[in-house]
């Protein structure tokens, strides 16, 4: 695009959200004009090509070089990976986790206990959980200094999650100076861990509630080896079908769809694919010989496959071959013209890696004369087509304000969005599967440590958990299981971080902490803004509940139009508030017409006098003996019912059958006719 098109076109870009969302969490539009492009010419001279280095010379590490002190070698043991760490760590942090499961608030405390010794010591492991630990309250007192302490030592120590952490507490504080530098150490952690050749597959975190239920169609879509649907890929895999093998190998090797993460069958099913000349399979079989998953690294071996599943017609593969060129990796030499073909292949076929690749070489000046207006051409392209590699270069490119002018904020909103994709995003997939499978407190736990890491999908899973299952949830608080107000403030704390990130959900249920005092002291003003918050993001039960407090005074202003307006509001929204909003509509018709009147008092008395009504119904009819008692007197009253109507049918019905079935005597018939006048 020319320099000119810049100055006319403004740019628009999707940015999708590296999670799969629900309509609890919509997607962001950024839109970019012509002033957000740095007018410094081609940026000749303006940050260094190193500081993009997508193509360095470092080869590509496994997760657990990635993500020191991971959980991984708990949840899916390795003996070599356990060696790497703190065996003391590794000891107190499976502790947790079986408390957790248990209830056993004893083993908690000594699991702790455990944890801060090896703390103590210097372990950074070990630091970043008493940061976990603190900022919980969980068998010790809250404390966000004591957490955000030990997360800083954690941090400095190499612990990702802890940088997580903090980079989250930094952006809610908005000091974006110091979130950006975090998020980006992490970002370019999370790109080191994707695929070579296409973008990496998204293990989305699964939203577990749909609302204030539980939301059955998503997990049942999780269920690994036990869903009926893989049960029937698996046989189709088996009777020799290339596709459902490919599909296959694909869930075991990033672990999707709820199952365990495998290369071992991963790399069988891939191999079965190959032989039916399934060339996705090709292509995935070169990504782990290049990586080394699973078998031993050979980038000769990676060339042969990447090169089968292009000829194949398979052309993201394309990708891997630049990618080996660029690097001299499985080739004679580096060939930097070479490389630049293959991308430019996979870009012809409207493969987003490939624009994105391009974007990287002219950015860099490899094998081109560097364009960074044509860089930033090709990674928006790329980005438009959901490639989070090509965030992460445009989140570079506003943190360094090379090719677009510097916007931290931006930046550090790219940054986390491609920071969440990490190799610590496997506590999605462990939080669920304990979940499906009934521990409820070890999802608890998992869930609550990625909560505390900016994941707005935990966050609003463990909230949910907390209301959900009350007492059942195993939460643990300051000295044993939680109490009511520990778990209701902790859920608060939970939604209301969620609501922050956009979900409208989380802003509704804190507007309705605040409105009836649950977990917090009642506070009409505070519950008025959140409904505002989820009003915001196109809630219709946040429009009504705004439109009930005009209506009453509550928290706003008195105003009976407003309140008509936003029943109106509600209405649009969803034709689900119908039945509501008529009624809420009819209430103010009496309100205007007849104020201060005995009709409206009893209307304004309702809110108050139906929970009783439901609390006497609940405790007296719906108490198990008096139910029974209840069940069998309504049957026998039916029973009476049917049999008085069924013998009144009877005797109305012997009259008229007397009148039809039965001849009169010729002597009675005369009689009757004689009585006619003639």
């Amino acid at each position: 695009m020319s320099n000119s098109g810049y100055r006319i076109v403004i740019l628009s870009v999707l940015v999708y959200s590296i999670v799969l969302l629900s309509v609890h969490a919509r997607p962001v539009v950024l839109v970019l004009s012509n002033d957000d492009l740095n007018s410094g010419g081609d940026d000749n001279g303006v940050g260094e090509s190193s500081d993009f280095d997508e193509f360095g010379e470092s080869e590509p590490k496994s997760e657990e070089e990635l993500d020191p002190g991971s959980w991984r070698p708990i949840f899916e043991p390795d003996d070599s990976t356990v060696q790497a760490a703190s065996p003391q760590y590794y000891s107190g942090l499976r502790k947790i986790l079986s408390a957790a499961s248990e209830g056993n608030f004893r083993l908690m405390e000594e699991a702790v206990d455990e944890i801060e010794a090896a703390s103590s010591a210097g372990d950074p492991h070990s630091q970043s959980i008493m940061g976990f630990v603190y900022g919980l309250g969980m068998m010790r007192e809250k404390s966000k200094s004591k957490s955000f302490l030990h997360h800083n030592f954690a941090s400095e120590g190499g612990n990702m999650q802890s940088k997580m952490a903090l980079a989250f507490t930094y952006l809610r504080q908005d000091m974006h100076d110091k979130a950006v530098l975090l998020y980006a150490e992490l970002a370019e952690t999370a790109v080191n861990s994707f695929l070579i050749s296409k973008d990496s597959p998204v293990v989305e975190p699964t939203r577990i509630h749909s609302g204030t239920e539980e939301n059955k169609a998503a997990l049942r879509k999780s269920r690994g080896e036990e869903d009926e649907d893989f049960q029937i890929l698996e046989y189709q895999a088996q009777k020799g079908n290339p596709a459902a093998m490919y599909r296959i190998g694909l869930f075991y090797y990033f672990g999707l769809r709820g199952l365990r993460r495998d290369h071992t069958k991963a790399l069988h099913w891939f191999k079965k694919a190959v032989e039916k000349g399934e060339p996705k399979s090709m292509e995935l079989l070169g990504e782990i010989y290049a990586r080394g998953a699973g078998v031993e690294r050979n980038y000769t071996k990676a060339l042969e496959w990447l090169t089968l599943a292009a000829k194949e017609g398979h052309f993201s593969a394309f990708n891997g071959i630049g990618y080996l060129y660029v690097k001299g990796y499985g080739v004679d030499k580096k060939n930097y013209t070479k490389a630049k073909e293959y991308f430019e292949k996979a870009a012809d076929s409207d493969d987003p890696s490939g624009h994105y690749n391009l974007g990287v070489l002219y950015l860099k000046g490899i094998g081109v004369k560097r364009d960074v207006r044509q860089a930033t051409k090709y990674f928006f392209v790329a980005a438009n087509a959901g490639q989070p590699k090509a965030f992460y270069q445009l989140a570079k490119m506003f943190h360094t304000g090379v090719g677009l002018k510097k916007n931290l904020e931006m930046a550090t909103s790219f940054y986390k969005l491609v920071a969440e994709r990490g190799p610590w995003s496997s506590l999605s997939r462990w939080a669920l599967e304990a979940y499906l499978k009934g521990d409820v407190g070890k999802s608890l736990i998992l869930y609550s440590r990625m909560a505390e890491m900016g994941y707005e999908v935990a966050q609003s899973n463990a909230a949910w958990i907390l209301d959900k299952y009350g007492e059942r949830s195993m939460c643990m608080g300051v000295s044993g299981f939680c109490t009511d107000k520990e778990r209701h403030e902790r859920a608060h704390s939970l939604w209301w971080r969620a609501s922050e990130q956009g979900n409208e959900h989380a802003a509704l249920l804190i507007g309705d902490a605040y409105y009836y005092g649950r977990g917090t002291d009642r506070d009409f003003v505070r519950a008025a803004e959140a409904y505002m918050h989820a009003k915001s993001q196109s809630n219709a039960q946040a429009m009504f509940n705004l439109g009930y407090m005009h209506e009453h005074g509550q928290g706003l202003p008195f105003d009976l139009h407003l309140a008509k307006r936003y029943y109106d509001q509600a209405l649009v929204s969803d034709a689900a508030a119908k039945l509501p909003v008529t009624l809420a509509l009819a209430s103010l018709w009496l309100r205007r017409n007849y104020a201060d009147t005995v009709l409206v008092k009893f209307v304004d008395s309702l809110p108050e006098v139906y929970p009783k009504i439901e609390t006497w119904i609940e405790n007296v009819v719906f108490d198990e003996g008096n139910a029974t008692i209840l069940t069998l007197f309504v049957c026998l009253i039916t029973i009476l019912y049917l049999r008085e109507r069924q013998r009144r049918q009877a005797v109305v019905a012997e009259p008229a059958a007397a009148d039809v079935a039965q001849p009169l005597a010729p002597d009675v018939a005369h009689q009757h006719l004689a009585a006619f006048p003639r």
